[in-house]
């Protein structure tokens, strides 16, 4: 009974096959929009959680000015020195700090010039932020001391400027500064905020204060802190050691900010998922909106078969019957939309992570609840077009031409 009421509400979805399509687009859209949101939100999620563990285990960054970073760049307060990063290292709680500048500036090599970021650092940054030399070496102590023109690379460099070459023992020109490549970065990829963290030139702190800033400032020390001590315990000792190098008075604000990577991951975390959640929100409104259509074709096919509901009555068919048979109707039409929606929104998500260059990690559950949903949605709005076509008067719907 069930399989011949299965094969009669296909026959009827098929034969106003353009019809269906359109009714069914609705809950396409709204499960495979709802689909692509959350994935989205979960591989970014799952990203920035990636980019702040890749700046170190336990990390910490140190930065001139109580609201740190402003605008996207560092701010014009008080800077530190690289003693600062020095006395910071020597706290029990710290394992190493890496004092750190950055500017924007074009590199040249054989007549090709990029635009990228150089950074002033000694080879703690290595260590702090656990970013490994992949080829070449490290800067000795004796380059860091003496201010070498020497520079490491990240591989976004090296295939822009070199592309298959070898750029190990080649110079490239900095400002006015004829720069040494002894080694290539490991590779990180594109952060969470869309910044290509590859794209850089590291050279020697005292280096970049002597040739490129023109000043011994620190913009900003990253630090990761010994193992078993709490970030907690740590960031206290570090506030109170700058804030007595710094000579500010008991009730005077902090000149400075001490800032978790945790923290900011959970921080950045939160706003991503309540972005994710307002727009799968948005989206599952066009779910409602599909099911709406749903029930709109199947009361006008119940107007356009009223004469053939009333001759399936008249030849015994129950009321029940042909409510079931226009209820399985209205559930193909919005399990076929949630079907072809889920392989929608899959591949959606899968390209957009690909674009964005964030995890794809769909969610089992999201997959199956929309699906569910997409069913409940053909139950609800079709039971009302069903319902009509049973309490049809079999005499009354036999006179209708």
């Amino acid at each position: 009974m069930l399989w011949e009421t299965l094969r009669l509400a296909v026959q009827a979805i098929f034969r106003n096959t353009m019809r269906s399509f359109l009714t069914v687009l609705g809950i396409v859209i709204g499960v495979a929009a709802v689909i692509a949101m959350v994935t989205v939100g979960q591989g970014s999620q799952e990203k920035v959680t990636q980019d702040v563990e890749s700046l170190g285990s336990n990390a910490l960054m140190v930065m001139p000015g109580a609201g740190g970073m402003r605008n996207g760049g560092f701010t014009s307060d008080r800077p530190f020195k690289k003693d600062d990063a020095d006395a910071i290292e020597d706290l029990t709680v710290v394992r190493v700090a890496a004092p750190y500048s950055m500017s924007a500036m074009a590199v040249i090599y054989d007549g090709e010039n990029h635009f990228t970021s150089i950074i002033g650092a000694n080879g703690d940054m290595s260590d702090a932020m656990e970013w490994p030399v992949e080829i070449g070496r490290p800067f000795s102590d004796a380059e860091e001391r003496g201010g070498r023109a020497v520079c490491l690379i990240g591989v976004t460099i090296r295939e822009e400027l070199f592309g298959n070459r070898a750029p190990v023992g080649e110079e490239i020109r900095v400002k006015n500064m004829a720069c040494e490549v002894i080694g290539i970065l490991e590779e990180k990829g594109v952060s969470s905020l869309g910044e290509d963290q590859d794209d850089i030139v590291v050279i020697p702190l005292l280096t970049y204060q002597r040739r490129i800033a023109g000043n011994d400032d620190v913009a900003l020390i990253y630090l990761s802190v010994r193992d078993g001590v709490s970030m907690e315990r740590a960031t206290q000792d570090i506030e109170a050691l700058l804030r007595d190098r710094r000579r500010i008075s008991s009730g005077e604000e902090d000149d400075f900010s001490v800032m978790d990577m945790a923290q900011l991951a959970s921080i950045l975390t939160g706003i991503t998922a309540v972005l994710a959640g307002l727009l799968s929100s948005v989206a599952a409104v066009s779910l409602l909106v599909g099911g709406i259509g749903i029930m709109n074709i199947m009361l006008v096919s119940v107007t356009e078969r009223t004469r053939e509901i009333g001759i399936r009555l008249a030849v015994g068919a129950t009321a029940g019957q042909v409510l079931l048979q226009f209820l399985v109707e209205a559930m193909v039409l919005s399990l076929l939309g949630g079907a072809l929606g889920i392989l929608l929104g899959l591949s959606l998500a899968a390209f957009a992570a690909h674009l964005m260059a964030i995890p794809f990690s769909p969610d089992l559950f999201i997959v199956v609840l929309a699906f569910g949903f997409s069913a409940g949605v053909g139950v609800i709005f079709g039971f009302f077009p069903a319902r009509r076509a049973a309490r049809m008067d079999p005499i009354e719907a036999l006179r209708h031409q």
